[in-house]
């Protein structure tokens, strides 16, 4: 998606895949980080796949030195699994990329580009586009704020509008489809919260960063392909209650401590209300008759 020419430099990115039956896209996300400048080494996480995922990336590690793969025996989240691939390598900057995230040639060198113009210290994160040309508004978030939720529903909104004006846009989040940190500033924040196991995993890792004083901030020069939610369209039920669940550990976390008893069970009830009636939207459609 990028024609702006960036200047050729030594390899120290790694790049960690969490996979779980992302066969339809391992393949091409793969071949694309092969051939992406910047990558010193690429370590993919597997989940339990029962797919061909794992086939696939033995095929890649058979072929490139630079790729190593942990194959989980089971399922223990998205978050450990981003840890453990960290882990496993010693590139000094760390790009997390969903295997439903196609780059660019130049992706990665851009990104560092502008964490190397921000000093190092920060997190870093692309505009996501979807197969049909459109942004993706989770590509730039605010903080929630649960409470100011409860009062008004255009609060749920978390999308930050790009500003074009900015080709580094400084933001409370970005998404954890694709970012971007040093390994330095990784280790300091602990890394990923495990307690998450799917979902707002990201927002926490955001936050963190910038309470340590990192700089959060989106690239809006820098796009990449996202296909979205390819292991999860099977798995509707799963994802809602860890999205769900994800939502209230996150509010437990950094908003409880200031609110009092009935904003807490306000939230509560709000949030799981809110599973509930996702969960019987499907039926309820279903149960509709034609138009």
């Amino acid at each position: 998606m990028s024609t702006i020419s960036t200047p050729r430099r030594a390899a120290d990115v790694v790049a960690v895949v969490v996979t779980y039956q992302s066969a339809s896209t391992i393949d091409d996300c793969l071949r694309r980080l092969r051939a992406a400048d910047g990558v010193a080494q690429i370590r993919v996480v597997d989940n339990g796949s029962v797919d061909e995922t794992l086939a696939i990336v033995q095929r890649h590690a058979s072929l490139d030195p630079r790729v190593r793969f942990i194959g989980n025996p089971d399922n223990p989240g998205f978050a450990v699994a981003c840890n453990q691939g960290a882990r496993d390598a010693d590139a000094p900057w760390i790009a997390f990329v969903n295997p439903d995230c196609l780059v660019e040639p130049d992706t990665l060198v851009r990104l560092r580009a502008h964490a190397d113009a921000l000093g190092g210290d920060c997190l870093l994160g692309t505009e996501l586009v979807g197969e049909d040309g459109v942004r993706d508004p989770a590509a730039r978030r605010r903080d929630p704020d649960f409470a100011a939720m409860l009062r008004s529903a255009t609060a749920r909104d978390l999308a930050l509008p790009r500003d074009d004006a900015q080709p580094l846009q400084r933001v409370d989040a970005v998404s954890g489809a694709l970012m971007l940190l040093s390994r330095t500033l990784f280790a300091r924040i602990g890394g990923f919260d495990t307690g998450y196991r799917l979902h707002a995993e990201d927002l926490d890792l955001c936050r963190r960063a910038r309470e340590a004083g990192a700089v959060v901030a989106i690239a809006n020069d820098v796009a990449v392909l996202h296909v979205r939610g390819v292991s999860s369209r099977a798995r509707p039920l799963f994802v809602e209650w860890h999205k769900h669940r994800g939502l209230w550990r996150y509010f437990r976390r950094f908003e409880a401590p200031r609110r009092s008893i009935a904003q807490r069970m306000g939230v509560w009830l709000a949030i799981w209300l809110r599973f509930v009636l996702v969960v019987l939207r499907p039926s309820r459609q279903q149960g509709m008759p034609p138009a």
